[in-house]
């Protein structure tokens, strides 16, 4: 093996660094690894033991957080200026395409230890984590859709938990007796990650589609009476509903305020915490109601191009995503009460998760996954779409514009002509 005297690494020369073949990639060592991330439970609880691998391995890693939105937009402007400040990135199902379409990051498996048991995450993290079928990241946190649902309520009502969509409006409407309870609550916000990520389920179960050959189609009638269901409702939502996010449909709906709400997985742990939820074992969790998909997403760590331009580097960092990611760090997590940020199949299978995670939220787990799946169009023009729908949404659930269908084809309009300029720069 030869040592190499000079390497170019995130704009600097490193020593360090050592021109190996396969079977001596672990040898490989640098003596910073700088990561941008966006702050996570279980990032937090992997700092607790990071002195340790740092001292182990002899690479001082610095991790710098920041809002998902300054995350996303540092990372695309140190990615492409070509900058390579950092030799790690935090990325996500919505700009996975983008990244990877750009070379802003590498593959991951080339520089994944084998031993980090990539197959161990769960498909649908997996899913989310590749583009066109080639992995990019390792999931630091991820889920999918349950139908969150008051049994207490149902119970009372004589209402079965709806199992199709239909069943699912007329029990909200049933339900729904302001101010005491409202019958739903659901993402409003304009925001490709807000309201968008919840309408596309809706527009999906309606038989509508994201695009046909590239050609954006989310103006169909199949999407206009999705949009028009979605904004209906509105009506049985706490007042200002059209405009929540995530965090207020899910504090509506821990204060014992609704009734029904689609939302992520992980949140069922927010629901069980008798600290801060009213509703403690009194909610139980399934899949959406048929004919809706239930929306996979995940972030994690992916390896920048630029930042880590060498191979021994893009060793390094992918040794230290493996230790981040991996089942040890997942059950160090778990013991720190952290019942989120779980992404991987041994981890649901093992003692401590069965014994520790409330059975309605084992079995709504057991019920969801052979339903999640992408829902959001993996394009890497997607965000600028996303976003620029999801004002055109808000408009319509806030009553601001109320033709569906000029709405639906203003953004429509606005995605062929982003798609159209991305094929002239190829």
């Amino acid at each position: 093996m030869k040592i190499v005297t000079a390497i170019a690494w995130g704009g600097v020369m490193s020593a360090a660094c050592l021109s190996m073949s396969a079977a001596s990639a672990q040898s490989c060592s640098v003596p910073v690894l700088k990561v941008l991330a966006q702050k996570s439970l279980g990032l937090t609880v992997m700092e607790k033991t990071l002195a340790e691998y740092e001292k182990k391995n002899g690479t001082k890693v610095q991790i710098s957080y920041f809002g998902e939105n300054d995350r996303r937009s540092k990372a695309r402007l140190d990615a492409s200026t070509r900058a390579g400040s950092y030799q790690i990135y935090y990325i996500d199902e919505a700009n996975v395409a983008e990244f990877a379409t750009a070379g802003w990051v590498v593959p991951l498996l080339k520089y994944l230890p084998k031993d980090a048991d990539y197959e161990d995450f769960l498909p649908g993290r997996r899913a989310v984590a590749s583009y066109k079928g080639v992995a990019y990241f390792a999931p630091l946190i991820g889920g999918s859709d349950f139908l969150f649902y008051r049994r207490d309520l149902l119970e009372k009502a004589g209402i079965a938990v709806p199992k199709t969509l239909d069943e699912l409006v007329a029990a909200v409407k049933k339900l729904n007796n302001p101010p005491n309870v409202y019958g739903w609550a659901a993402r409003g916000q304009r925001g490709s990650g807000m309201n968008v990520w919840r309408w596309a389920p809706f527009m999906l179960a309606a038989g509508g589609k994201w695009e046909n050959n590239g050609v954006p189609t989310f103006n169909s009638p199949q999407a206009v009476k999705a949009t028009t269901l979605y904004r209906e409702l509105f009506k049985y939502s706490p007042p200002g509903g059209a405009t929540y996010d995530w965090s207020n449909a899910l504090e509506a709906f821990r204060s014992g305020k609704v009734a029904f709400m689609i939302e992520s997985t992980p949140f069922a742990d927010w629901m069980e915490d008798p600290k801060k939820s009213s509703v403690v074992d009194k909610v139980g969790y399934v899949r959406p109601p048929s004919p809706l998909p239930s929306a996979a997403y995940g972030h994690g760590l992916a390896i920048s191009a630029t930042g880590a331009k060498d191979e021994c580097t893009r060793q390094a960092a992918g040794k230290f995503i493996a230790w981040a990611t991996g089942k040890e760090q997942e059950q160090a997590r778990l013991k720190d009460n952290v019942f989120s940020d779980y992404n991987r199949s041994s981890t649901i299978a093992s003692e401590y998760f069965r014994k520790h995670v409330k059975p309605q939220i084992q079995a709504g787990l057991t019920d969801t996954t052979p339903v999640s799946r992408v829902t959001i169009w993996p394009s890497p023009e997607w965000p600028d779409i996303g976003d620029n729908l999801g004002v055109v949404l808000e408009e319509v659930f806030t009553g601001t514009r109320g033709d569906v269908q000029s709405a639906l084809d203003e953004a429509n309009e606005y995605a062929t002509e982003v798609m159209q300029r991305a094929q002239k720069r190829k």
